[in-house]
């Protein structure tokens, strides 16, 4: 439908009545997402959510983002949390992202300083704080699911350094499935290496793909499935680096992980994992009636 017949359109019969649509942008460690607060009412209706995020994430011709957070009443937890990426499909979790929503709740006043949020995953303890301007926020991650039957991944048992795609290649879900291949070098053209392993047919939901160097601190760098490329920081991603570095006693119970956008601190508690970071706001804004309506074109 082009942008002239939409004025021709019956309000009552227009399933996506495009007004004017406030938004924030945040970000975690140059990970960083539009969000659409729904806690009073749906501001994009669930037909259109996926349609609308991929619009939004376009970095020329939308806001730009890594995905759209909508945040929303639960009747499990304080606040829930569904993040859409750019391709339009949805994750169960986002590391960065819950930091994002959590900054945003905490500023609206939506929570104090200890509140659970519902997530695809499940639901996910967090507890913030804020000094001197600084705001970090400790999400419980839960415990990381190393048999092949939670990652999702083909086989039995654990995947630790198994050979795949011509690299040693470890698997763990942190909340979505991750890859992770260890690495004496991390420059590289990520995008060469990464696509094989994270569209191997042993992941039958994908993988996200982490090469890391190991050391103090972990240095990573992330292929993010969804937003089919690399991003500046992936929370879910340090925790799973982490938790393989752990498991093949190449750390201990707290590990600093140096993202290409900043640091992450990963600690083990009685079996889960717990990531440690920032989230800034950037701006707030409106998203204008002109671009709602131009959601309708025809691809």
């Amino acid at each position: 439908m082009k942008l002239a017949e939409i004025s021709e359109i019956e309000l009552d019969d227009d399933p996506f009545r495009p007004t004017s649509l406030t938004f924030t942008k945040l970000h975690g460690n140059g990970n960083d997402f539009v969000l659409i607060d729904e806690m009073n009412r749906e501001q994009v209706p669930e037909m259109e959510k996926r349609r609308f995020a991929i619009a939004c994430c376009h970095r020329h011709y939308g806001i730009g983002a890594d995905g759209v957070l909508f945040l929303s009443g639960s009747a499990r937890a304080d606040l829930s949390m569904r993040i859409i990426q750019p391709d339009g499909s949805e994750a169960e979790m986002c590391g960065n992202g819950i930091r994002c929503l959590v900054k945003y709740a905490w500023d609206t006043g939506y929570v104090g300083e200890q509140f659970d949020v519902e997530t695809l995953a499940g639901i996910i303890p967090v507890q913030v704080r804020e000094r001197d301007g600084f705001f970090w926020a400790k999400v419980n991650m839960g415990e990381p699911r190393f048999d092949r039957s939670a990652i999702p991944a083909c086989g039995s048992g654990e995947l630790l350094k198994e050979r795949l795609e011509g690299e040693a290649v470890s698997a763990v879900n942190t909340g979505v499935p991750h890859a992770v291949v260890f690495v004496d070098d991390l420059d590289f053209d990520i995008m060469e290496r990464s696509p094989s392993i994270r569209h191997n047919s042993i992941f039958p939901e994908g993988a996200n793909v982490n090469f890391v160097k190991s050391g103090q601190p972990l240095e990573i760098r992330t292929f993010e499935r969804g937003v089919e490329g690399e991003t500046l920081s992936c929370g879910t991603g340090s925790v799973a680096a982490a938790s393989v570095a752990r498991r093949l006693g190449l750390a201990g119970d707290e590990v600093l992980v140096k993202t290409k956008g900043g640091p992450l601190i990963i600690t083990f508690e009685g079996g889960n994992a717990f990531m440690e970071g920032p989230a800034v706001t950037v701006c707030s804004g409106e998203i204008s009636e002109e671009f709602l309506y131009n959601l309708y074109q025809e691809p």
